[in-house]
């Protein structure tokens, strides 16, 4: 499952998948209706491959926890997010047994609930373990640019103090 392009844009329902970068934001395609818009840098967009659960002990990246849903509903649609929240809580807690549930609300249940069934009825989740394909050639590439950036970028001079 790969969830490294696919948003959540504040103020807006659903999920989005970029398409293209621009000077003043990004398009991006709703995954409910396929309509694209243009967003600006100034709205808060959460990455879902940077959104995480907390747990007891540290926190589960929200890719895992869409994994193991898939792995339980063998990649069919999960409990729907409008069921009352003792059923909500207790099927998370099968989900993903160490989430703190003080820190976790049943709203954040039902969006991760939403989010995984809207996912999954466009085929984007996977049980699978995700994987890195070509991963020394990728960092060999980000060495490379890293490089050329700093050739690139003028040297500082220190201007002498008139005394």
């Amino acid at each position: 499952m790969n969830l490294e392009k696919i948003l959540s844009i504040s103020g807006k329902p659903g999920l989005f998948a970029l398409k293209v970068q621009t000077r003043t934001g990004f398009v991006a395609e709703s995954l409910l209706d396929g309509k694209k818009s243009t967003v600006g840098l100034k709205v808060n967009v959460s990455l879902l491959s940077e959104i995480s659960i907390y747990t007891v002990d540290a926190e589960k990246p929200l890719t895992e926890v869409m994994r193991n849903i898939a792995i339980k509903e063998n990649e069919g649609p999960a409990l729907s997010h409008k069921e009352d929240n003792a059923k909500l809580v207790e099927y998370f807690s099968e989900i993903l047994p160490e989430y703190d549930s003080e820190r976790v609300y049943p709203s954040d249940i039902k969006k991760v609930l939403n989010w995984y069934n809207l996912l999954q009825s466009k085929g984007l989740v996977s049980k699978e373990e995700p994987k890195i394909e070509n991963a020394e050639e990728i960092k060999e590439s980000v060495v490379e640019e890293v490089v050329a950036e700093k050739a690139k970028a003028p040297a500082k001079k220190a201007k002498a103090k008139k005394e």
